[in-house]
This record gives C-alpha cells, sequence and structure tokens, in this order.
C-alpha cells in the first residue's frame, strides 16, 4: 500500500500545472478540456474564451519572447510542429515541449487526444472527438460531387492574388468527406495563391468565402460576394456563393464543430433550391 501511495504521490508531482500554449487552437482546445487554468501564458492572438485574453501574452505563433517564456517558469509549452527550433531550445534550458500539428482532420483529431493525454483528461478528449464524428456524419448524402472552393481572406476585388484551400488541410478533408470534391485539383498543399484566370478554370458550384476579419476591415458580406457574381462560373450563375465569417472559422480546435454545422447549412442550401 506504501509503494502505490509512493507511485500516485510521484504521479501528481509530475502532472503539468503550469502551461504555455503557443497557438489559439492548442488554447482553446486546453480550455475546452476544463483546464485553463493551468495556462500561465498564451499568443498575442489567443482571444477564446473571453479569460484567454487575460493571461500573459508570450508574442506571436513562431516568435514569441524568449525571456517571458522562461519567466512564466512553465512545466510545459505545447506548440505548433513549425516551431521545432524553439522547442530545442527550450529543451536544453530545461524545459519540456510538445508538438503538435495541426494540418489535416486527422491532425487536429490526433492533437485533441495527445493534449487530453497530457491533462489527464481522455474521457473529455473522446467526447470532443465523438462530436467532430458526429457532426462530420451529418455532412454526407446532402448534396454530393459538386466542386466546392473555399477562400480564405476578405477580397473586395478579385484582380489581386486570392489564397484559397488546396489538398492536405483539414478544410479540404471536410469537403472529401461531405461527399464533394475540392474545385482546386492540383499538387499544391495548403493554401496555394490564384488570380483570377486560375479562379475561372477551377469553375467552382459553390463558393464558400471564410473572411472571419471582414468585420475589421469594414467590408459587408455584399461586398464580398458581388466580385463573384461577375464571374463566368457556375457558382455565380447559381448565386451559390456564401460567406464564413464566424470568428472560430479556420480555427482547427474543437470549435471545429461549429464550422460542421455552417458547412451543413450551405449544402442544405444548394440542395433545397
Amino acid at each position: 500500500m506504501r509503494y502505490i501511495f509512493l507511485l500516485l504521490l510521484s504521479i501528481h508531482l509530475y502532472a503539468y500545472e503550469r502551461i504555455i500554449a503557443l497557438s489559439p487552437s492548442i488554447n482553446e482546445i486546453i480550455f475546452a478540456l476544463g483546464q485553463g487554468d493551468k495556462i500561465v501564458g498564451n499568443t498575442n492572438f489567443c482571444n477564446y474564451p473571453e479569460e484567454s485574453k487575460k493571461k500573459t501574452k508570450v508574442g506571436g505563433y513562431f516568435s514569441p519572447n524568449l525571456e517571458k517564456i522562461l519567466s512564466l517558469e512553465p512545466d510545459i509549452v505545447i506548440m505548433m510542429q513549425q516551431s521545432k527550433s524553439l522547442a530545442k531550445k527550450l529543451n536544453k534550458l530545461g524545459i519540456k515541449t510538445k508538438l503538435l500539428k495541426l494540418t489535416t482532420l486527422k491532425d487536429i483529431q490526433t492533437s485533441i487526444t495527445q493534449i487530453g493525454k497530457i491533462l489527464e483528461e481522455k474521457e473529455k478528449a473522446q467526447i470532443i472527438l465523438n462530436t467532430i464524428q458526429e457532426r462530420l456524419s451529418n455532412l454526407k448524402g446532402i448534396i454530393s460531387n459538386k466542386k466546392i472552393l473555399i477562400v480564405i481572406g476578405a477580397y473586395s476585388s478579385l484582380e489581386k492574388r486570392v489564397f484559397v484551400v488546396g489538398q492536405n488541410l483539414y478544410l479540404d478533408d471536410i469537403i472529401v468527406q461531405s461527399g464533394n470534391v475540392n474545385a482546386l485539383q492540383s499538387k499544391r498543399k495548403g493554401q496555394p495563391v490564384l488570380n483570377m484566370e486560375n479562379i475561372i478554370a477551377t469553375n467552382p458550384d459553390i463558393v464558400i468565402l471564410l473572411s472571419p476579419y471582414r468585420k475589421s476591415k469594414n467590408l459587408s458580406k455584399d461586398d464580398l460576394i458581388q466580385p463573384w457574381l461577375k464571374l463566368p462560373i457556375q457558382a455565380a450563375k447559381n448565386k451559390t456563393i456564401f460567406v464564413e465569417d464566424n470568428e472560430y472559422a479556420g480555427i482547427s480546435s474543437h470549435r471545429l464543430v461549429y464550422f460542421l454545422d455552417d458547412f451543413k447549412e450551405y449544402l442544405s442550401d444548394v440542395k433545397n433550391r
């Protein structure tokens, strides 16, 4: 019994009580698992939930202030995989790190599982994963084989280059799992840039404008939609152009379920026309 007590005590001693989250997605997942009180620092871009704004800011995604991180005396710093060099520096200074990938749908699901394991919240993590899977299932069978183009950013003109969702992104995975196809089929992964000629060539049936910051640019939804209606594409002909301006749009956290609900509405709208 004495050895069991010592084992339990050692496990408790190694529990993470002081966490720094170096991305909005990671920050949100930790809060969703009920462990937001353990976050002692996060990035300038971590603003959800509201309590996140009160946490000490250590800088941006990939250029945080090392001295500020050290001053917070974290037990662990959880960051994006792109921050390998920072992780090496912190490891040399005796600070534990965890690198996560949040690119594809599978990456997001794996990261939620891993954070749940780190925080000893496996059951809560599984509940989140089950909810995501349920919402994904709800997308199937509404419409199929439609070419969907997801645009990233708020553009009042298409004469400049436009960022879109390419392959190897969770948004592309969502399109595929819904039984439809990404209008952009190429070897370009992530967020490739298209010009107007490229856009017309994709000829999407549906366009979704991912623009959570349109209000800060003083642009209305109509400001964003009008340039697309002038293009010789199927989406303009059928007026199947949607603006996704909720602030969770583009955040690869547990709030993905809200985007999945919105995405379902867009598909249902097209079906019912």
